[in-house]
């Protein structure tokens, strides 16, 4: 990022800041972007919750953090000077009462010099989130302020609405910043350098050469101590409304006339404009054996820990172009993936070398943990006779560029500082995908036991039949 991003003076508020988001992402992405000299010239950073700290607790609690989850090590010198910047407010905010946040907020600008920011993210429940928007709305906090809002956004259509009623009535959309890790991604953003900055790829990008596009997003992890949360939420709330269907408006836009915000979110919403609803015969949901004895379960509960569908774009460049959408708790795998396959050319002269081989030419793209794009296609085996076999060609960003400066939480967060909204969710956009996932949420499919450590149901293999889903490949680093 170019040195002249310096963030304006910030004062930043994180609403729930003993819980895991903040323990996991929030704090050690700050102290990163700290030592990466990316935060603010001045700034305070103040902790919230209904949780009783003092400020030394929250600070160990943020030093913790940073020593588990930041990928730099924690200097004494560089840590001090990050801590003596945090301190923590213990208080449920609400509309009624919301003195003691504001009380510290205004304390914190007193020891900022010069044009101060607000920044406020909300890492709470989604029910939370109506409660400290009008409390924000109602008090001098929401002048000259920002509020990032993780997901998921409502649980529904109607809740997404009444949602975004609320947080309007409160709160302008100029302020609201509606957070998608999946968009910080390097390889994420990558998707739209390579389609639009390369001339080989944009003209096959469509549905006279592509067969299928498969978004894969498996996780080897279960649901840990978030039962209650998971109760509620579910794998199609969880991943598909949101990490999945981000991706593919990626991968199907039309070319933005730049990489500005507006231009980029018009054209996303296009792809959810034209993205047909999901139909109960294109859609698995799944539930991985032992899920209901997890804590906070309920011991009948449908929930899907598993999901896969097929989406249908109906429009001109991918009309008859299914896009495979998969993800799922306790899998085989963590490799998380876009894979465009193209279309089968007239092999006759390889017809008897290839009867058998399913293998398309692939374009991958791989999200996590290793950024990679990679091309997969047949060429002849060295020998006497034709006999084709795969081969790959592979880009990975540490061997080319060495490890990215910024991960996606901190390249986010820096953005919102400064006021970028290029990589943020519209709501417009979101509340077109909840339409898209309606009829699935009013009549939802049965849910197919499978095994911790599988690929999920047997049905899943079915939706793309004949067509297979691709399997992760590992290689050894520096090969």
């Amino acid at each position: 990022m170019a040195a002249n991003l310096t963030p304006p003076n910030h004062v930043i508020v994180v609403f729930g800041a003993n819980g895991d988001l903040a323990h996991r992402k929030l704090l050690p992405a700050l102290f990163h972007l700290a030592l990466e000299g990316l935060m603010p010239q001045d700034y305070r950073i103040i902790g919230n919750s209904r949780s009783e700290m003092t400020d030394d607790e929250f600070r160990s609690f943020a030093r913790d953090a940073a020593s588990k989850f930041c990928r730099s090590s924690v200097e004494v010198e560089q840590w001090e000077e990050f801590a003596a910047r945090l301190s923590y407010v213990s208080h449920e905010f609400t509309p009624e009462d919301s003195e003691p946040v504001e009380k510290a907020v205004l304390r914190a600008e007193e020891a900022i010099e010069g044009p101060e920011r607000r920044l406020y993210y909300l890492a709470v429940p989604p029910s939370a989130f109506t409660v400290i928007a009008e409390g924000l709305g109602k008090t001098v906090l929401c002048e000259n302020a920002r509020v990032i809002v993780e997901k998921p956004f409502g649980h529904d259509l109607a809740s997404y609405r009444e949602l975004s009623t609320i947080v309007h009535a409160a709160l302008d959309e100029s302020q609201v910043y509606r957070i998608d890790h999946f968009l910080g991604k390097e390889t994420v953003q990558n998707i739209l350098a390579l389609r639009f900055a390369n001339g080989m790829f944009e003209p096959v990008w469509n549905r006279q050469h592509i067969d299928h596009v498969q978004i894969d997003v498996p996780e080897t992890l279960g649901i840990g101590s978030r039962g209650s949360f998971y109760e509620a939420t579910g794998a199609l709330r969880d991943m598909i409304v949101t990490h999945l269907f981000q991706v593919l408006a990626f991968i199907a836009m039309e070319p933005p006339t730049s990489f500005e915000p507006r231009p980029l979110t018009n054209e996303s919403l296009k792809v959810f404009e034209s993205m047909m609803p999901l139909r109960g015969d294109e859609v698995v949901r799944g539930q991985f054996d032992g899920y209901r004895a997890e804590r906070d379960v309920a011991a009948g509960s449908d929930t899907e820990t598993f999901f896969a569908c097929k989406v249908c774009i109906d429009n001109w460049r991918w009309a008859g172009v299914p896009f495979y959408l998969r993800t799922g708790k306790r899998m085989a795998d963590a490799s998380s993936s876009v894979t465009l396959a193209f279309r089968d050319p007239p092999r006759e002269m390889f017809r008897e070398t290839t009867e058998d081989w399913f293998q398309q030419d692939h374009l991958v793209l791989d999200l996590d943990p290793d950024e990679a794009i990679s091309i997969t296609f047949l060429t002849k085996i060295p020998g006497p006779t034709v006999e084709l076999g795969p081969a790959r060609m592979v880009f990975d960003y540490d061997e080319s560029f060495g490890s990215e400066l910024i991960e996606a939480y901190e390249r986010l967060l820096h953005d919102a500082m400064i006021g970028d909204r290029t990589l943020f969710t519209r709501g417009d956009g979101i509340e077109r995908t909840w339409e898209v996932v309606q009829p699935i949420l009013d009549d939802p499919s049965p849910v197919r036991a499978y095994q911790p450590g599988s690929w999920g149901p047997q049905e899943a293999m079915e939706l793309i039949a004949p067509r297979r889903w691709r399997l992760p490949e590992r290689r050894p680093r520096g090969a």
